[in-house]
């Protein structure tokens, strides 16, 4: 019998599935590759059952030979160790980011004679209400928030990006890419006291309420299924922030950054320029395990921001709080830099590391934004945050179509750069 070969990274067994394993079964020994958590995130959903359930879904199939474990999205390790006549898939990989998935198995399977096939992806009212449980499910709080722990363990380094309503919400939610033969997508987004104050039309000093950031929370986790961390400011009074962690935490918020300064908040890319005080680390100490006593699960994570490089106060500073600030259960620390190069970012990281092999290491680089993931994760780095890149850029596209609308006084000389708007709300699902 030949072999052929197809590949589930799915936690339901709907109509779909069956039909192409069916249509599977008609050319010979249907071999099944579930693909890893590890591999399924890079592309698609969290999966919302283990990786040993998703397994023996298939297992129970009377129509599969074999059930095997597929650690890459990509089909060299297959034909490699199968060497299949065939692999079968949904014709829905034949266009979009999945094309290259595609095209990795033509080219390896041509080399000695083995062929794809495409089976019609099955539409249907019930594979549709099957996704949307999916959705809903992967969006629940109890499953949402521990989703950080969960990619921290999962990913080399967990790539956050900034979100400000509902609609960079989905765009972040939603876009997979396709480079160098690689797909990728964000695993993590940041609601920014900076974008959130930015996007209402107020300064950055803690104006905008509690109340209004979490109406922001409310608007991106209607729409998507991804983890948030949020952006704690200073935290407050601890006799606030003990509040402001069990609010998030019934949420399903997976992480709160608090920066260690006290007073009227400024933006820390202001640096010496404004008159900043950071806190002791006494206190910031008592506010991180504050916090972490009220909380009522495991799950979420208290991450303590250090401004010692940003207010210049040197390396030793920075590191001594560090160790405190880890001591008192702080579950993560982020260390800022206004500095172009990534140099400082990347000392604190080796000798933070040399003490501490396992808290968690945030890094932020906007202002040293030369330096790569694959750099971070060589220096120990386990999240870094692009923390208003989506705000920076929408504002100058939408400040020159404000000028030439004024300009020419109608519309048509800037349509050739606007999205149609249609493209857009392709991205916002109909229940």
């Amino acid at each position: 019998m030949k072999k052929v070969y197809t590949c589930f990274c799915t936690d339901v067994i709907h109509e779909g599935h069956l039909n192409l394993i069916s249509q599977a079964k008609k050319y010979g020994d249907v071999i099944v590759g579930i693909l890893t958590d590890e591999a399924m995130i890079r592309f698609n959903r969290f999966p919302t059952i283990s990786f040993e359930e998703r397994m023996n879904l298939v297992r129970e199939l009377s129509d599969v030979s074999e059930v095997v474990v597929q650690e890459d999205i990509l089909y060299n390790q297959v034909v490699r160790d199968i060497r299949p006549d065939y692999i079968i898939h949904g014709d829905n990989w034949c266009e979009g980011p999945l094309r290259t998935l595609r095209d990795n198995a033509e080219v390896l399977l041509q080399e000695y004679g083995g062929q794809v096939i495409d089976v019609p992806y099955t539409y249907s009212e019930e594979v549709k209400r099957i996704d949307q449980q999916i959705k809903e499910k992967l969006s629940m709080p109890e499953y949402r928030r521990k989703r950080l722990r969960q990619l921290l363990r999962l990913s080399p380094i967990v790539k956050t990006m900034e979100v400000h309503s509902g609609l960079t919400g989905l765009l972040v939610e939603k876009t997979v890419v396709e480079n160098h033969g690689e797909l990728d997508q964000f695993d993590a987004m940041w609601i920014s006291s900076l974008c959130d104050s930015t996007a209402k039309g107020k300064p950055d000093i803690e104006l905008v309420d509690m109340t209004s950031r979490f109406r922001t929370i409310d608007d991106v986790m209607e729409v998507t299924t991804k983890p948030i961390i949020f952006d704690g400011d200073t935290g407050g009074l601890i006799e606030h922030f003990v509040y402001t962690v069990r609010t998030l935490e019934r949420m399903g918020v997976s992480a709160v950054i608090i920066e260690d300064k006290t007073g009227l908040k400024r933006n820390s890319l202001f640096g010496t320029e404004v008159e900043q005080t950071q806190d002791s680390i006494e206190h910031f100490c008592e506010k991180i395990r504050a916090g972490k006593r009220i909380q009522l699960t495991d799950d979420f994570m208290i991450i303590a921001r250090i401004e010692s490089l940003i207010l210049e106060r040197g390396m030793e500073d920075a590191l001594t709080r560090a160790e405190a600030y880890a001591a008192a259960g702080a579950d993560g620390i982020m260390i800022h830099s206004r500095k172009k190069n990534p140099a400082e970012i990347l000392e604190f990281c080796d000798q933070f590391r040399e003490t501490d092999r396992e808290t968690p290491i945030v890094v932020v680089p906007s202002s040293f934004n030369s330096v790569t993931e694959e750099e971070l994760i060589r220096h120990g780095v386990n999240i870094v945050i692009y923390a208003n890149q989506l705000t920076r850029s929408a504002f100058p596209a939408m400040e020159q179509t404000v000028k030439d609308i004024l300009k020419y006084h109608r519309a048509q000389e800037v349509d050739d750069r606007l999205m149609p708007i249609k493209d857009i709300l392709t991205l916002i699902d109909e229940l």
